[in-house]
């Protein structure tokens, strides 16, 4: 197949390169001559990679009109910040069969959607073959180097999930099908905000007993916001739940536990501002948080790291405030 690939960052190279190891036609645009000069001319796209080679045969460009005749799929690589831009591009070269797979996690800026509703509104009356969300516990920089992970396509088009399991499967990519998109998209986006929680922790100087338990209570909050707007609660129990929960809470790759790091180690969010990455947590905290006000559910940690992103509250105040809740039932 011919896939055009929208984001030369490091999860659009890293899925790229699956691509082409798996003997698929693959462009990467991009908006950075840096690094779309860098993977073209070195093989290398030292940026996220360092000098991490990459496949010989991944070619990328600056010029969206060279997307034109790569329309079988058009991976969506980008922040959800730049989705409503992304898809503007794709738009003029879809086709009757072009599969549209989507690896962001979190909510589209403007509307507050999930993201596959988000795209489906943005192309209503447009011809494409379906859309898919590819997402799981993986991080570019074990992916790059052809470690092994595991992934869910996801979309309530069987047959078009079907699709993106065989694209990507290989010896080092196992693919799973889920028809749940709620339960999957509110889960990927919701362990962002976890994760920020669990980086706060390290740098507040606590332990492995603290982030057990962030991670067991963060996974029964996001067990009843999934549910309550539509997901399926066994969907939170395998890799698109408390697998991706696990992975970001964990891992120096997320951006998420850095930023929560960063925010842990100085007391404060303000540290946010100094930051050049994108931090997909902090607008899903926000949605979420919204969200949980309108179903009147319960989410201490969600409004913990609200109150430290939003309302500048110190982050030990927020935790101390969480410990010293009434005592209650676990369940």
């Amino acid at each position: 197949m011919k896939i055009g690939v929208i984001g030369s960052g490091s999860w659009g190279t890293a899925l790229a390169q699956v691509l082409a190891d798996n003997g698929h036609d693959v462009l990467l645009y991009g908006v950075k001559e840096s690094e779309i000069n860098d993977i073209n001319q070195n093989h290398k796209n030292s940026c996220y990679f360092g000098d991490v080679e990459i496949a010989e045969v991944l070619h990328a460009t600056l010029d969206v009109r060279d997307l034109a005749d790569y329309t079988d799929a058009f991976l969506l690589a980008v922040p959800t910040k730049f989705f409503a831009d992304a898809i503007e591009k794709i738009k003029p070269f879809l086709a009757q069969k072009t599969l549209i797979i989507n690896v962001a996690k979190g909510f589209s800026w403007d509307t507050d959607e999930r993201l596959s509703v988000y795209i489906r509104k943005k192309l209503e009356g447009c011809r494409y073959g379906g859309v898919v969300s590819l997402v799981g516990p993986s991080h570019a920089e074990e992916v790059i180097l052809r470690k092994l992970t595991a992934l869910c396509a996801v979309s309530c088009d069987q047959a078009a999930a079907e699709t993106v399991q065989t694209l990507f499967s290989n010896r080092y990519i196992r693919v799973y099908t889920l028809n749940d998109e709620a339960g999957a998209e509110y889960g990927v986006a919701m362990k962002n905000v976890i994760a920020i929680a669990s980086g706060i922790l390290e740098g507040l100087g606590y332990g492995d007993n603290a982030k057990a338990a962030l991670i067991t209570r963060g996974l029964r909050e996001m067990v009843s916001y999934g549910v309550s707007k539509g997901g399926c609660a066994e969907t939170f129990i395998g890799l698109t739940g408390i697998g991706d929960l696990i992975v970001t809470c964990f891992s120096p790759h997320s951006r998420n536990y850095r930023a929560g790091l960063a925010i842990g180690r100085q007391n404060s969010a303000d540290t946010l501002s100094e930051s050049r990455e994108t931090v997909e947590g902090v607008h899903s905290c926000l949605t979420i948080y919204r969200d949980a006000k309108a179903l009147a559910l319960e989410m201490p940690i969600v409004s913990a790291i609200y109150a430290v992103l939003y309302e500048k509250k110190e982050p030990s105040e927020a935790l101390s405030a969480i410990m010293n809740r009434p005592l209650k039932k676990e369940n």
